[in-house]
């Protein structure tokens, strides 16, 4: 990759917006000097490889998929922005190996679901779902469905995160009883209580709602046996990743009427346009509700992820700061405001292999210079380094950038 990398040197620094990202993102690239290219939907996949070449920048949200293949025609990319929480869009390992960095917003949206989880809580228990479509076709069937209050019924959290933390809050102020289980221990909000097992949680709420990312642990994990264990007449929610339950398990659940009903957020295949190209073995399940993966889409939501990110991604074109990157070492260095021998300090980032020898090499090429301030974690595969170095008279930067690019251990360097 190239060894220079600020928004304001010869070289423009170039940003690609996919998928109509919050205008709040667009206007921080903007103000930083960027040269922003903004598309509303996501790019057809050849598109997109002949417009992510001359990239530095790249946002996306949840429908651009951004593989090994995509990447490798990235050559000047360094790095991407999902303006939502997953990152499961992007090869988190092909882009670290070559230095670019992925970050996202995992709590900004935690609100926007939380309360979506709530109405779901409410409309599942009046039967929202049925009555609604039989009065859309003409038939009025009042007091043929009973309903329910919310109010001292168990709500179990599955995932005592961000989500699953301000849902406990809500579902509180709304005189529920709030169990959760979590494979970490986490201390409760108000009278919220942990419960040792998932059969525990299942067996004894009656809502049980997921909010876990997606692992290989978490594939699936909701199946027939799972749902077996939820009591009769029980509801199911899921606005966390479409592949943790076995959709077919649940439709079985539901048409034979062990659980009252399910609200469903969240698929494992989901369209990658609008229109009527979606299609689930839930679709006409009793009191069931279907939504489009809404769950963060709102407008709170979206401005507040359109900050993070956009801020995220000038901070490490600026300064390097990888303070929140998913697939990278955290690591943020104050500059110095001058240099300490009268001369200009200028800042180094290196990305390299986790290998033993590297900082020695390094160090090594900079010993000629005075070192104001230096930094460098590693995390699996790679190293991130920054360094400030005071330069006196002429002293060549891309020459400086180039012998340490020409270490075998370098995945990229910027001297800004």
């Amino acid at each position: 990759m190239s060894a220079q990398a600020n928004g304001t040197g010869p070289k423009k620094i170039k940003a690609l917006l996919l998928e109509g990202v919050s205008k709040t993102g667009v206007k921080l690239l903007e103000e930083a000097g960027f040269e922003v290219e903004y598309h509303l939907k996501a790019l057809p996949t050849d598109t997109l490889k002949q417009k992510i070449k001359d990239a530095h920048i790249v946002g996306i949200r949840s429908k651009t998929l951004l593989t090994a293949d995509v990447l490798k025609e990235a050559a000047n990319l360094r790095v991407i922005g999902c303006f939502c929480i997953g990152t499961n869009q992007v090869d988190l390992k092909y882009a670290a190996a070559n230095g670019i960095a992925v970050f996202n917003s995992p709590f900004s949206n935690s609100r926007s679901v939380a309360e979506l989880v709530i109405a779901e809580v409410i409309a599942l228990a009046r039967g929202v779902a049925d009555l609604n479509t039989q009065l859309h076709k003409g038939v009025w069937t009042k007091g043929r469905i009973p309903g329910y209050e919310i109010k001292g019924k168990q709500l179990g959290i599955v995932g005592y995160g961000h989500i699953g933390s301000q849902l406990s809050v809500l579902a509180d102020s709304m005189g529920m009883t709030v169990r959760y289980y979590d494979i970490l221990q986490i201390m409760p909000l108000g009278i919220a209580q942990p419960v040792s097992s998932l059969q525990e949680l299942m067996s004894t709420s009656d809502f049980v709602t997921l909010h876990v990312p997606e692992t290989p642990q978490t594939k699936n994990m909701i199946s027939a046996e799972e749902l077996s264990w939820m009591k009769k007449g029980a509801y199911f929610i899921n606005a966390s990743r479409g592949t943790v339950v076995d959709l077919d398990a649940l439709a079985a659940a539901l048409k034979s009427g062990h659980i009252a009903g399910a609200a469903v957020d969240v698929y494992p295949v989901e369209p990658f346009t609008n229109g009527k190209n979606f299609d689930s073995i839930l679709r006409g399940c009793p009191n069931t509700i279907l939504t489009p993966h809404i769950g963060g889409s709102t407008e709170e939501a979206q401005t507040a992820i359109g900050g993070e990110v956009g801020s995220a991604l000038v901070r490490f074109i600026k300064t390097g700061s990888t303070l929140g990157a998913v697939n990278f070492p955290e690591v943020e260095l104050k500059k110095a405001p001058k240099s300490s021998t009268g001369g200009r300090t200028v800042r180094i980032t290196n990305v390299h292999q986790n290998v033993p020898g590297v900082l020695r090499q390094i160090n090594r090429l900079l010993s000629e210079y005075n070192i104001e301030k230096q930094i460098c974690e590693s995390k699996e595969a790679i190293g991130y380094l920054i360094a400030d170095i005071s330069l006196d008279g002429d002293v060549n930067t891309d020459a400086l950038a180039k012998s340490i690019e020409d270490m075998k251990e370098n995945i990229s360097t910027r001297v800004f």
